[in-house]
């Protein structure tokens, strides 16, 4: 099933006011739980071993020492952990989508859905099984191939960024003639007025080659 907001709720949620106008969050997700593995690992390990020393009378001073610091230093890693975590997004909008992360500086990438062309996703037989994986996307923006790692379900986000591009596409072919008829002035132009005022929305740059080809072939199937 897809993955749904609430199933990322904790967290920094991201700034509504960032937001452009008529655009919506549709997930605004944190990493995946592995992504604690590795401090709780720690963790786990220094508090074992400190319970040892606890229940070893006599033990020597030094090791009691080295417990009491390796506790301590397996707590602030995982604290420091949670504070990434909780502060490292991955949002799809209506329009973008946008990577946050950092704890005192921050660091974000923005790409714009009609700029995405394809996206990958990896998950190991292991990562399969807890749901959890990597996803590679390629645009045609200035950061090229931009690589996330620790995504929640990357198979169903994958999908929802395809559905989220679909719909933004239809949106815009939507703001197109609607432009086009408040341009010519009738709903009744003819169909090949119409693509001359498309081929003139894409010499403006408004309209790409391939979304002109597409306009294109709608309207001559209408012949």
């Amino acid at each position: 099933m897809p993955p749904k907001p609430s199933d990322y709720a904790l967290g920094v949620p991201f700034p509504k006011e960032m937001l452009n106008h008529n655009e919506d969050v549709v997930l605004d997700l944190r990493p995946h739980w592995w992504y604690f593995a590795r401090p709780l690992g720690l963790l786990a390990t220094a508090m074992a071993l400190g319970i040892v020393m606890l229940a070893w009378d006599g033990a020597p001073n030094l090791l009691n020492l080295v417990a009491g610091v390796g506790v301590v230093v397996a707590l602030g890693w995982f604290g420091l952990s949670y504070l990434r975590w909780a502060t490292t997004s991955f949002v799809i909008t209506t329009d973008r989508l946008i990577s946050r992360s950092g704890v005192l500086s921050r660091t974000g990438v923005e790409i714009p859905l009609e700029k995405i062309n394809t996206v990958f996703f990896r998950q190991t037989l292991f990562e399969r099984i807890i749901k959890s994986g990597d996803l590679e996307i390629e645009s045609a923006s200035e950061q090229g191939t931009q690589d996330f790692s620790d995504i929640r379900r990357p198979l169903n986000v994958q999908n929802e960024i395809y559905r989220q591009m679909e719909n933004n596409e239809n949106r815009k072919f939507d703001r197109v003639g609607d432009s086009i008829r408040g341009q010519m002035g009738s709903p009744q132009t003819s169909i090949p007025d119409q693509i001359a005022q498309l081929d003139q929305l894409r010499s403006q740059g408004i309209l790409t080659d391939k979304e002109f080809e597409a306009k294109k072939a709608e309207l001559l199937r209408r012949l």
